[in-house]
């Protein structure tokens, strides 16, 4: 049974991957929600206006005291830590990760895309040996998983343009904005530098394609039975990157997501040719 508290904070959190989880057997899923409602609390208390610093390190707090062996009576917290235990999740990829979304609270920008190295493997890479490690995928699907998570992670950031500006945040290479002859990412400079945005943007994009196809080659070691939400998963972030890459300039004009009926609909192909 899932707690009604992390149910409803990963269907708030991400319409894809609630919807493509929900195709998981049911011992699976509850893990799944576990793990998504930790890290969406704490990206939520960084992704905040204004961000909610004080209550993002009592989160931190909580959960050091939590892998400590103390009940701490957080729901979200206390079910990670349990699910962390029985996984044998590596405890220095919670520290990475913690690491990453403290960052947000500082770090307004990245020169070069080794300096968004770091912040990529917390930020999501450890989220997919999260994924691995709770599916009791073999060590050697990690690099893969690891990609995904990677490869997810940048296609946020190309769809959220416009709502990490508004959060004072630019993911992407600062070198790599001024290659591509533009001062930042505004809506007004790609206003201005049309071409130059969407050669731009389709760079990052090529970037991200890159990475799923080495993730993809992992897919062979995941069963049948959990394939069926990953792929689902992926294909609606290529499906979000297709919609981007086709018209660019839409990422200023909302954010672009799959409908429900898109996701279902995929994950019933799948289920036909997993």
């Amino acid at each position: 049974m899932i707690d009604r508290t992390i149910y409803d904070i990963f269907r708030r959190g991400s319409k894809t991957y609630f919807y493509s989880t929900l195709f998981f057997p049911p011992r699976v899923r509850k893990d799944v929600f576990s793990l998504y409602s930790f890290v969406r609390v704490a990206d939520d208390y960084v992704d905040a206006v204004p961000q909610e610093v004080d209550e993002f390190y009592a989160f931190t707090g909580r959960y050091a005291a939590a892998a400590a062996g103390e009940a701490t009576g957080d729901v979200v917290i206390d079910s990670f830590v349990e699910l962390a235990g029985r996984k044998d999740f590596d405890p220095a990829w919670t520290v990475a990760f913690l690491s990453s979304m403290e960052s947000d609270i500082t770090v307004t920008s990245y020169r070069t895309i080794r300096d968004l190295e770091g912040y990529l493997y917390g930020s999501s890479e450890v989220v997919g040996l999260m994924m691995a490690r709770l599916l009791d995928l073999p060590p050697e699907s990690y690099v893969a998983a690891q990609n995904l998570g990677r490869a997810m992670q940048y296609v946020n950031f190309i769809r959220d343009i416009a709502e990490d500006l508004a959060l004072g945040r630019t993911y992407f290479p600062a070198e790599e904005i001024e290659a591509f002859g533009l001062d930042d990412l505004s809506a007004a400079t790609a206003a201005r530098h049309p071409r130059g945005f969407a050669a731009f943007l389709r760079f990052q994009l090529r970037r991200y394609r890159e990475w799923q196809e080495q993730a993809e080659t992992g897919f062979r070691y995941i069963p049948r039975r959990y394939r069926i939400p990953i792929r689902t998963a992926s294909d609606m972030y290529r499906w979000t990157a297709q919609t981007i890459e086709h018209d660019p300039a839409v990422v200023y004009r909302g954010k672009v997501k799959p409908s429900v009926g898109r996701i279902v609909s995929r994950a019933a192909a799948n289920t036909l040719k997993a």
